[in-house]
């Protein structure tokens, strides 16, 4: 495999013309052989008239695209440009704001910001487990109370008031990350955190929260730090890999976004979270593009979902 990266004027030399980007999505779509998304046959044609974007199903009748059913589904933005947010998705270590990638593509805010959204949809973070050492932690996001305009004030108090719980887990060897927005930080999500990603046997390390007790009996073993004594590491125990990566987040979120919607904020960790796992600049940009392109299928992302408060806080699970 190549191993290194390119520059965006080597991306642009690589897609002259918006076709050479289509037969590119195309390619790892459906790795050379269209298939019907409507029915799943492979009998298909391609309809010449239509720039050759369509093709029909021979068996169903049906046009369908390379957007058909994935994020990029009725979506009028041109193949090239959604290389190019993508290759600022997988190059831009600390991510780009919807402004700024309004301004790179010619497009409008509100466009930057729903396609940033469908990208981030295809970001997945995989379903392998991690294993031997992983270090476990919880953050917070949000602004501060004393700073929201009074009709967004909760009055609930001081801490993490208005803020969204984040929990992640880091394994030791590779540095690979696994995240998630959480509604709350119980011994029920915390330990369902680590079990649906984190191999049985595994040495999970942790600070001295409550939620973390009971680890050893759900088959980890388990070892924590007490850093309300100003304990931080005791001996191979200590949490320090995964809160470095609270560290990025916090430069992400002050540095670049501002602010991050607590309704759309898994969508953004997701986002985080690959860069983390995928920005390894010795694996080919494309390849790292194309990973993307793996996550597209069978998420379609709606503006109306986007904005919808009751959608998308059903979403979070709160």
């Amino acid at each position: 495999m190549c191993k290194d990266t390119i520059s965006v004027f080597q991306l642009m030399e690589r897609f002259p013309t918006e076709e050479s980007a289509r037969i590119w999505f195309e390619d790892h779509h459906w790795n050379g052989a269209p298939i019907c998304p409507r029915c799943g046959s492979d009998s298909t044609h391609r309809m010449e008239r239509d720039s050759g974007e369509y093709l029909r199903c021979r068996d169903c009748d049906k046009r369908f695209t390379v957007r058909t059913d994935t994020v990029m589904h009725r979506s009028h933005i041109p193949f090239r440009k959604w290389l190019f947010a993508m290759y600022m998705v997988v190059t831009a270590r600390k991510g780009i704001s919807s402004l700024q990638l309004s301004k790179e593509l010619g497009i409008t805010q509100k466009s930057a910001w729903f396609l940033m959204h469908r990208i981030r949809a295809a970001c997945e973070q995989g379903d392998q487990l991690l294993q031997n050492i992983v270090e476990i932690d919880e953050t917070y996001v949000g602004g501060k109370e004393k700073n929201k305009h009074g009709k967004k004030k909760l009055r609930a108090g001081r801490g993490a008031v208005g803020k969204q719980a984040v929990v992640g887990i880091r394994e030791r060897d590779t540095g690979t990350v696994k995240a998630s927005a959480v509604s709350d930080t119980t011994r029920k999500t915390l330990h369902s955190m680590v079990s649906e990603n984190v191999e049985s046997g595994s040495m999970v390390y942790s600070d001295e929260h409550k939620g973390y007790i009971g680890l050893n009996l759900i088959g980890y073993v388990h070892n924590s730090v007490n850093h309300s004594a100003k304990k931080f590491v005791n001996e191979m125990a200590h949490t320090n890999g995964i809160e470095s990566v609270w560290a990025i987040l916090k430069r992400v979120y002050n540095g670049v976004y501002h602010h991050m919607s607590i309704k759309h904020l898994g969508r953004y960790v997701d986002e985080f979270a690959f860069h983390l796992n995928q920005g390894n600049v010795k694996i080919h940009t494309m390849v790292r593009i194309a990973s993307i392109v793996g996550g597209m299928v069978g998420k379609r992302v709606t503006y109306k979902s986007l904005v919808s408060q009751i959608l998308c806080q059903d979403w979070l699970g709160f």
